[in-house]
């Protein structure tokens, strides 16, 4: 499997992130488990969670996901095949929120107990904190790196605009700088990260580990019309891409995946996976079987005739 560096961080990354979003929530134990085994098999090595995975879910507060992870880890003793990268910042009730340094110092050690590791691989800002001085956010990161407890730091949901300042930051004051961008960003959602993001990532060097890499499941080719969406509980929020410009999108998917014996799911990856600047998508699934079909994506090679097909039919301006 070809490794891809998470930046400057010296950490190396397979080309297809699991998105942990899933585990204690649409995946039960067993079956995470399970999926997790399947990935480290399969050559993979990097899981996104996050802290407030799945405190959506009713009867959940958030950490559901990191535990699981935690169990399978003590379970299978494969820590040291596996990036683990989680998240800090999105409110976990009361004050916890934000990225204070009082947060990050808890928020840390909450991760750490339930993911029953030493260091976590990758710890990114949630979302930017207006509130909070970027000197205090990036000054805690330096602090946990140094005790040992943070390998790298990454940033998610940032404009490029609070990026470029975060960056600048890091440079001015000698501080960690974040090393990953979690962008949206799929063949169906390109303009976000492609106007202002793409640019800057690649001139700073970052490495870009992107979610809904399959639009919710929209790429997939599940949900063709409004009829499909009582599919799954993801089914609503794939309504806002059933128009002209997503069905042109499926339409160039399934021409692509009939004449490489491929999926459309398959090769909405493999286009991003193809994309300079792009160190692994990050995607989810909830039993081994759909698994083994996202991760086919890794050997799947698109020629530039069809790189360039799917460009023009997901072209945003």
């Amino acid at each position: 499997m070809q490794l891809r560096p998470l930046g400057r961080s010296g950490l190396m990354a397979a080309p297809l992130a699991f998105g942990g979003n899933v585990f204690g929530w649409t995946a039960d134990e067993a079956t995470s488990f399970s999926l997790l085994d399947a990935f480290v098999d399969a050559g993979f090595n990097l899981v996104d969670t996050a802290d407030v995975y799945s405190r959506w879910a009713p009867g959940h507060v958030g950490g559901e996901s990191e535990a699981v992870i935690g169990r399978w880890l003590a379970k299978s003793g494969r820590r040291d095949q596996v990036l683990i990268a989680t998240k800090v910042g999105k409110d976990m009730g009361g004050d916890q929120v934000g990225l204070s340094r009082r947060w990050i110092r808890q928020g840390v050690e909450d991760s750490l107990r339930r993911l029953q590791t030493d260091r976590i691989d990758l710890y990114q800002s949630h979302d930017d904190d207006a509130k909070t001085p970027l000197e205090e956010t990036l000054a805690a990161y330096a602090e946990l790196i140094k005790e040992g407890k943070v390998r790298a730091i990454g940033a998610s949901n940032y404009s490029a605009p609070r990026l470029a300042e975060a960056l600048a930051t890091s440079a001015r004051l000698g501080l960690p700088r974040y090393e990953t961008l979690q962008p949206l960003f799929n063949l169906a959602d390109r303009a976000p990260y492609e106007a202002e993001l793409e640019p800057l990532c690649r001139a700073e060097g970052l490495g870009v580990i992107n979610f809904f890499a399959l639009a919710k499941g929209f790429l997939t080719g599940k949900y063709r019309s409004e009829a499909d969406l009582g599919q799954s509980p993801r089914g609503a929020g794939v309504k806002e891409y059933l128009n002209p410009r997503g069905l042109k999108i499926l339409a160039a998917l399934d021409e692509a995946a009939q004449r490489l014996n491929a999926t459309p799911a398959q090769v909405a990856l493999a286009w991003q996976m193809a994309r300079p600047g792009i160190t692994a998508p990050i995607a989810s699934a909830t039993s081994t079987a759909q698994f083994a079909e996202i991760a086919a994506a890794a050997r799947l090679g698109l020629d530039t005739a069809t790189i360039a097909a799917l460009d023009r039919a997901s072209a945003w301006s």
